[in-house]
């Protein structure tokens, strides 16, 4: 199945729609850089001091123009900080070209193919009890629910990761930053 097939598919099981209404607020700070909602998530992405281990493995994985393409996408950026929590030798070797379809999944579990703000996520965690399946582009399912007032998602691995800034409007859709890289079922 290519991306596209597979973000027309999770966007039609995450039942989400892109927000019918237009952000009045201007977007958060990212790593110490403005995030313009008239750029794409990698013309912002690229400026956060907190994302250039994230820039360099969207690239390695060839995954630029995708995420520079239309859209929508939901992306749930992990820092560098939650980079560093993969040891040198096992990020090293995710970023070696003969691993780079494994990279791109890793990548693809943290894209929804849709524009979902958080509290559209927080809504539909509500409506199904407490928990939300949230398919992804790469094949996985995470599970939403809500941690106090911050969304939780957990991967196919039972890690879990928070959204630590939400909402971060971009001209093809929408990131969200968390404190941790999501993996897929090995």
């Amino acid at each position: 199945m290519t991306i596209r097939t597979n973000a027309l598919a999770a966007a039609a099981l995450i039942g989400l729609a892109a927000p019918a209404f237009a952000q009045t607020t201007e977007n958060p700070m990212v790593g110490g850089a403005a995030m313009y909602a008239d750029k794409t998530i990698v013309e912002n992405a690229v400026n956060s001091a907190d994302h250039e281990t994230l820039v360099a493995a969207v690239k390695q994985a060839g995954l630029v123009e995708t995420l520079s393409g239309e859209g929508p996408f939901t992306v749930f950026a992990p820092t560098d900080d939650a980079f560093d929590m993969i040891s040198d030798d096992s990020l090293g070797q995710l970023m070696m070209d003969e691993n780079k379809a494994q990279l791109a999944r890793i990548l693809t579990c943290h894209v929804v193919a849709t524009s979902a703000m958080s509290s559209a996520i927080a809504g539909m965690i509500a409506d199904d009890g407490g928990v939300h399946p949230v398919p992804t582009v790469g094949g996985c399912t995470l599970q939403a629910r809500m941690d106090g007032d911050r969304i939780a998602l957990t991967d196919e691995q039972g890690r879990t990761a928070h959204v630590t800034i939400a909402d971060v409007m971009q001209s093809n859709g929408v990131i969200h930053v968390i404190d941790r890289v999501l993996l897929p079922a090995m």
